[in-house]
């Protein structure tokens, strides 16, 4: 996960505040290659996904390995943990886009929570042509 460009403010490292069944989920959805609420559009080179959160909602750790994008279509406030123990929150404006890239083998296995009081819609577009192999969406 080191040198991705990831989105908000660290503040939280070394698991600080996070409880027992965060972390199961984490070992659970190491391979998670479910990186989206909804899965829009696949084709043999691209995977398009929705993201809708309410506020309080989740998407629970998910793996990266193809290289993406997001753009934040409704903007709001999200916290993230990622398995290196760090904590970060992100204001997203509408119309935030990040990419992110992999090298073979690198990957990044995350969670969204909207702690916001408007709903977060992003979209995501994974490509299949990297260096990773895609991961299954059949578990």
């Amino acid at each position: 996960m080191s040198g991705l460009p990831l989105a908000g403010d660290l503040i939280a490292d070394g698991f600080q505040g996070w409880p027992p069944h965060l972390r199961q989920e984490f070992r659970r959805n190491a391979f998670n290659g479910h990186v989206g609420r909804t899965l829009l559009s696949e084709t043999d080179r691209v995977r398009v996904w929705e993201i809708r959160l309410a506020p309080g909602e989740r998407i629970p750790a998910h793996r990266h390995v193809l290289d993406y994008f997001w753009t934040a279509v409704a903007g709001g406030r999200g916290r993230q943990h990622t398995d290196d123990g760090t904590t970060r929150e992100v204001e997203y404006q509408a119309g935030d886009t990040r990419h992110l890239t992999f090298r073979s083998g690198q990957y990044l296995l995350h969670d969204l929570e909207n702690t916001g009081p408007t709903t977060l819609v992003f979209t995501t577009v994974e490509f299949k042509d990297g260096p990773n192999a895609p991961l299954s969406l059949h578990s």
